[in-house]
Protein backbone atom coordinates (compact mmCIF):
# COMPACT_ATOMS: atom_id res chain seq x y z
CA UNK A 1 0.00 0.00 0.00
CA UNK A 2 1.88 3.03 -1.28
CA UNK A 3 0.07 5.54 0.94
CA UNK A 4 1.14 3.54 4.01
CA UNK A 5 4.77 3.41 2.90
CA UNK A 6 4.75 7.17 2.39
CA UNK A 7 3.19 7.73 5.82
CA UNK A 8 5.80 5.50 7.47
CA UNK A 9 8.60 7.47 5.82
CA UNK A 10 7.15 10.92 6.56
CA UNK A 11 5.62 10.37 10.01
CA UNK A 12 7.42 7.30 11.32
CA UNK A 13 10.87 6.91 12.76
CA UNK A 14 13.40 4.12 12.38
CA UNK A 15 15.33 3.36 15.56
CA UNK A 16 18.48 1.30 15.18
CA UNK A 17 18.11 -1.66 12.85
CA UNK A 18 14.98 -3.24 14.36
CA UNK A 19 12.38 -0.69 15.53
CA UNK A 20 9.87 1.29 13.47
CA UNK A 21 8.08 3.89 15.58
CA UNK A 22 4.69 4.80 14.12
CA UNK A 23 2.95 5.93 17.28
CA UNK A 24 1.85 9.21 15.69
CA UNK A 25 -0.74 7.48 13.51
CA UNK A 26 -0.99 3.77 14.34
CA UNK A 27 -0.40 2.68 17.90
CA UNK A 28 -0.48 5.60 20.31
CA UNK A 29 -2.28 8.38 18.48
CA UNK A 30 -4.66 7.14 15.79
CA UNK A 31 -5.21 8.75 12.39
CA UNK A 32 -8.73 7.40 12.01
CA UNK A 33 -9.25 8.67 8.46
CA UNK A 34 -6.08 6.86 7.39
CA UNK A 35 -7.01 3.76 9.38
CA UNK A 36 -10.25 3.63 7.39
CA UNK A 37 -8.11 3.30 4.23
CA UNK A 38 -6.23 0.46 5.91
CA UNK A 39 -9.52 -1.28 6.75
CA UNK A 40 -10.67 -0.92 3.14
CA UNK A 41 -7.38 -2.40 1.89
CA UNK A 42 -7.79 -5.45 4.13
CA UNK A 43 -11.34 -5.72 2.76
CA UNK A 44 -9.93 -5.91 -0.78
CA UNK A 45 -7.14 -8.34 0.07
CA UNK A 46 -9.46 -10.82 1.80
CA UNK A 47 -12.55 -10.19 -0.36
CA UNK A 48 -12.62 -13.83 -1.48
CA UNK A 49 -12.70 -15.16 2.09
CA UNK A 50 -15.66 -15.78 4.34
CA UNK A 51 -15.05 -13.88 7.59
CA UNK A 52 -17.36 -14.54 10.52
CA UNK A 53 -15.16 -12.85 13.14
CA UNK A 54 -12.00 -10.78 13.33
CA UNK A 55 -9.45 -11.65 16.01
CA UNK A 56 -6.63 -9.42 17.25
CA UNK A 57 -4.57 -8.69 20.36
CA UNK A 58 -5.21 -5.88 22.82
CA UNK A 59 -4.54 -3.00 22.52
CA UNK A 60 -2.98 -1.81 19.27
CA UNK A 61 -4.79 -4.31 17.06
CA UNK A 62 -8.27 -3.29 18.20
CA UNK A 63 -8.51 -0.10 16.13
CA UNK A 64 -7.33 -1.90 12.99
CA UNK A 65 -9.84 -4.70 13.49
CA UNK A 66 -12.68 -2.23 14.11
CA UNK A 67 -12.04 -0.17 10.96
CA UNK A 68 -11.80 -3.39 8.96
CA UNK A 69 -15.05 -4.92 10.27
CA UNK A 70 -17.37 -2.87 8.00
CA UNK A 71 -15.61 -4.42 5.00
CA UNK A 72 -16.56 -7.88 6.27
CA UNK A 73 -20.26 -7.24 6.84
CA UNK A 74 -19.52 -5.87 10.32
CA UNK A 75 -18.03 -9.11 11.56
CA UNK A 76 -17.68 -9.01 15.37
CA UNK A 77 -14.23 -8.08 16.62
CA UNK A 78 -12.75 -10.28 19.34
CA UNK A 79 -9.50 -9.35 21.01
CA UNK A 80 -7.20 -11.55 23.00
CA UNK A 81 -6.41 -10.24 26.45
CA UNK A 82 -2.89 -10.35 27.81
CA UNK A 83 -4.13 -10.83 31.37
CA UNK A 84 -7.34 -12.55 32.42
CA UNK A 85 -9.64 -10.10 34.19
CA UNK A 86 -11.68 -11.31 37.15
CA UNK A 87 -14.74 -11.27 34.89
CA UNK A 88 -13.26 -13.97 32.60
CA UNK A 89 -14.53 -16.86 34.68
CA UNK A 90 -16.37 -19.05 32.17
CA UNK A 91 -13.30 -20.64 30.59
CA UNK A 92 -10.93 -19.39 27.94
CA UNK A 93 -8.50 -20.46 25.28
CA UNK A 94 -4.87 -19.54 25.94
CA UNK A 95 -1.61 -19.47 23.98
CA UNK A 96 1.79 -17.88 24.63
CA UNK A 97 3.26 -15.14 22.45
CA UNK A 98 6.66 -13.49 22.79
CA UNK A 99 6.80 -9.76 22.03
CA UNK A 100 9.92 -8.79 20.13
CA UNK A 101 9.48 -5.07 20.88
CA UNK A 102 8.79 -5.46 24.59
CA UNK A 103 10.96 -8.51 25.21
CA UNK A 104 8.15 -10.17 27.19
CA UNK A 105 6.04 -13.30 26.95
CA UNK A 106 2.28 -12.90 27.20
CA UNK A 107 -0.37 -15.52 27.68
CA UNK A 108 -3.09 -14.47 25.24
CA UNK A 109 -6.59 -15.37 26.37
CA UNK A 110 -9.96 -15.41 24.61
CA UNK A 111 -13.18 -16.36 26.37
CA UNK A 112 -14.54 -19.59 24.91
CA UNK A 113 -17.96 -18.09 24.33
CA UNK A 114 -16.60 -15.70 21.66
CA UNK A 115 -15.10 -18.28 19.27
CA UNK A 116 -17.21 -21.13 17.96
CA UNK A 117 -16.56 -24.32 16.00
CA UNK A 118 -16.80 -23.83 12.25
CA UNK A 119 -16.36 -20.05 12.27
CA UNK A 120 -14.00 -18.44 9.79
CA UNK A 121 -11.74 -16.06 11.71
CA UNK A 122 -9.56 -13.34 10.18
CA UNK A 123 -6.52 -12.42 12.29
CA UNK A 124 -5.41 -8.77 12.04
CA UNK A 125 -2.65 -6.87 13.85
CA UNK A 126 -0.56 -3.73 13.57
CA UNK A 127 2.84 -5.44 13.20
CA UNK A 128 4.12 -8.79 12.02
CA UNK A 129 7.71 -9.56 13.02
CA UNK A 130 8.61 -13.14 13.94
CA UNK A 131 4.94 -14.15 13.82
CA UNK A 132 4.64 -15.08 17.51
CA UNK A 133 1.35 -13.25 18.11
CA UNK A 134 -0.24 -14.53 14.91
CA UNK A 135 0.83 -18.12 15.65
CA UNK A 136 -0.66 -17.84 19.16
CA UNK A 137 -3.92 -16.39 17.79
CA UNK A 138 -4.09 -19.14 15.15
CA UNK A 139 -3.62 -21.74 17.90
CA UNK A 140 -6.53 -20.19 19.82
CA UNK A 141 -8.73 -20.26 16.69
CA UNK A 142 -7.90 -23.91 16.14
CA UNK A 143 -8.49 -24.79 19.83
CA UNK A 144 -12.01 -23.42 19.33
CA UNK A 145 -12.60 -25.67 16.34
CA UNK A 146 -12.76 -22.62 14.09
CA UNK A 147 -10.71 -21.93 10.96
CA UNK A 148 -8.18 -19.18 10.22
CA UNK A 149 -9.55 -17.27 7.19
CA UNK A 150 -6.28 -15.36 6.80
CA UNK A 151 -3.74 -13.22 8.61
CA UNK A 152 -3.22 -9.52 7.95
CA UNK A 153 -0.65 -7.05 9.25
CA UNK A 154 -0.41 -3.34 8.67
CA UNK A 155 3.40 -3.36 8.79
CA UNK A 156 5.60 -6.41 8.39
CA UNK A 157 9.27 -6.60 9.31
CA UNK A 158 10.06 -8.99 6.48
CA UNK A 159 13.60 -9.60 7.68
CA UNK A 160 12.30 -11.35 10.82
CA UNK A 161 10.65 -14.19 8.89
CA UNK A 162 7.18 -14.17 10.43
CA UNK A 163 5.21 -14.28 7.18
CA UNK A 164 7.36 -17.13 5.84
CA UNK A 165 6.68 -19.07 9.05
CA UNK A 166 2.92 -18.48 8.74
CA UNK A 167 2.76 -19.29 5.02
CA UNK A 168 4.63 -22.55 5.73
CA UNK A 169 1.69 -23.44 8.01
CA UNK A 170 -0.69 -22.85 5.08
CA UNK A 171 -2.11 -19.43 6.01
CA UNK A 172 -2.82 -16.63 3.57
CA UNK A 173 -0.79 -13.67 4.85
CA UNK A 174 -1.34 -10.11 3.64
CA UNK A 175 0.91 -7.29 4.85
CA UNK A 176 0.16 -3.76 3.67
CA UNK A 177 3.78 -2.59 3.90
CA UNK A 178 6.78 -4.91 4.11
CA UNK A 179 10.06 -3.58 5.42
CA UNK A 180 13.09 -5.47 4.12
CA UNK A 181 15.65 -3.71 6.29
CA UNK A 182 16.41 -0.75 8.49
CA UNK A 183 19.94 0.58 8.21
CA UNK A 184 21.14 3.71 10.04
CA UNK A 185 17.59 5.05 10.26
CA UNK A 186 16.82 4.33 6.59
CA UNK A 187 13.86 2.07 5.86
CA UNK A 188 13.92 -0.10 2.73
CA UNK A 189 10.60 -1.54 1.59
CA UNK A 190 10.12 -4.76 -0.35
Amino acid sequence: MEALKKKILTEGEAIGTEIVKVDGFLNHQLDVRFLEEIGAEFGKRFADRQVDKILTVEASGIAIACVSAPHFNYAPVVFAKKAAPSTMNEGFYEAEAKSFTKGTVSKLKVAKKYLNPGEKVLILDDFLASGEASVALAQIVEMAGAEVAGIGAVIEKGYQGGSDRLRAKGYQVESLAVIDKIDDGVITFR
